[in-house]
């Protein structure tokens, strides 16, 4: 969501050294029997993730300074980082806590909530089906869904590339105002769109661009019309397991597996801090329910860059991106390109992340936090991003976001 001046709306001390992570427990009972079990089964370490001598003293001492030092300053409780570079090394920590109220330490095995990083994964799934032949791109959103405003005029391509002139659900004050007064509360991909659909569009389609979330929610709907499966059965079945992602899942309510930080926001009515861990995350659906950790997101921030899951001349249509409007930053279908770096951004109540990955040096980067709460106007995760890249590739410094919520 977007942020006001009276309070923001939503859209979306301990280090650990690198070393064996264990496995996780069993998720909640009402996470999908064959995700849990496949969670359960797979080792999470992966041998390369630790080298001998990592990315060596000078390095990380200036990376473990850089991260406490931001952590400190945004008022982060809990920061965990994962950087790997091929021929050089990784670095992989932990710091800060899981929990204010225990000072349980936050550690390298948590799941999180990605907010917005779900885009990458709708995205994916809307491209196979390009592949399958079944959509087009240039196809009008009316074709599959009906009552959008324009809709004939509007495109797949154009809600992809966030580009199609929607008024963002989740700006609504009656949206925000319903939401946080019942954060448990279960909303439908329909009943979010109705929060937008009361406004006019705010642009003819194509014309420029519009972070918005009501463009991923018509989506997921056409995901769903064309494979006739639930948006999270097909991601699971074409995205996740293709792509050997075991401890990435797209949760049916407020579920979240077994370890996870507690998860902290200001985005409430009153504007005090709340702990969000457990609200529902259904608003934001095929924009940003799902949740994951800190090697599925290694090994997708590849896969999502590079077009593994993709046939090459559809990855080249997702990398042609346009501008966005902010320096340095343009934008693809559901990608984006931030001075070198791709990937995307994640913000929801309680949780930040930041998944990317620079092709000049195959180097990936992975951020994820356990609060929202901005810092002097700014994202906390892009702080993180910015510092931790203005150290490990001076020449590409991470600064971007594109989760306005």
């Amino acid at each position: 969501m977007r942020r006001t001046p009276h309070r923001r709306m939503l859209a979306a001390a301990l280090f650990v050294a690198c070393a064996l992570v264990p496995m996780a427990t069993a998720p909640a009972t009402a996470v999908q029997a064959g995700q849990a079990a496949r969670a359960a089964q797979v080792d999470r370490h992966d041998p390369d993730d630790c080298p001998p001598g990592g990315l060596g003293p000078e390095v990380t001492a200036r990376l473990d300074k850089a991260i406490e030092d931001v952590r400190r300053e945004a008022a982060i409780p809990g920061v965990v980082v994962g950087v790997w570079m091929p021929g050089k090394g990784s670095y992989v920590r932990a710091t800060g806590v899981a929990d204010t109220a225990t000072r349980r330490p936050m550690t390298t095995d948590g799941f999180v909530r990605i907010g917005s990083e779900t885009k990458t994964f709708t995205v994916t799934a809307l491209l196979e089906l390009v592949d399958d032949g079944r959509i087009r791109l240039d196809d009008p959103i009316s074709r599959y869904v009906h009552g959008v405003p324009d809709g004939r005029r509007i495109t797949l391509r154009q809600l992809a590339g966030m580009r199609s002139g929607l008024f963002p659900y989740t700006s609504d004050p009656g949206f925000v105002q319903d939401l946080l007064s019942d954060p448990q509360r279960s909303f439908t991909p329909r009943e979010v769109l109705a929060y937008g659909f009361r406004h006019k569009n705010t642009f003819a389609p194509g014309k420029q661009f519009e972070y918005s979330n009501t463009n991923l929610v018509l989506l997921g709907l056409v995901i769903e019309k064309v494979s006739g499966q639930r948006l999270a059965d097909f991601i699971d079945t074409r995205v996740l397991r293709p792509g050997r992602l075991h401890h990435t899942l797209f949760p049916q309510g407020a579920e979240f597996p077994e370890p996870h930080p507690r998860g902290y926001t200001d985005q409430t009515l009153s504007g005090a801090t709340a702990d969000a861990t457990d609200w529902n995350p259904s608003w934001a659906w095929a924009a940003g329910a799902m949740i994951s950790d800190l090697y599925d997101l290694r090994r997708w921030a590849d896969i999502v860059a590079t077009g593994k899951l993709l046939s090459p001349e559809t990855q080249a249509q997702r990398l042609r991106t346009l501008p966005t409007g902010l320096p340095g930053l343009s934008y693809g279908l559901g990608i984006f390109k931030a001075n070198g770096w791709i990937g995307h951004n994640g913000s929801i109540p309680g949780y930040e992340t930041v998944t990317v990955y620079l092709p000049a040096k195959k180097a990936t980067l992975v951020i994820m936090i356990n609060t929202d709460s901005l810092s002097g106007g700014q994202e906390p995760s892009t702080l993180l991003a910015r510092a931790i890249t203005g150290i490990i590739t001076p020449d590409n410094v991470y600064d971007g976001s594109v989760s306005p919520r």
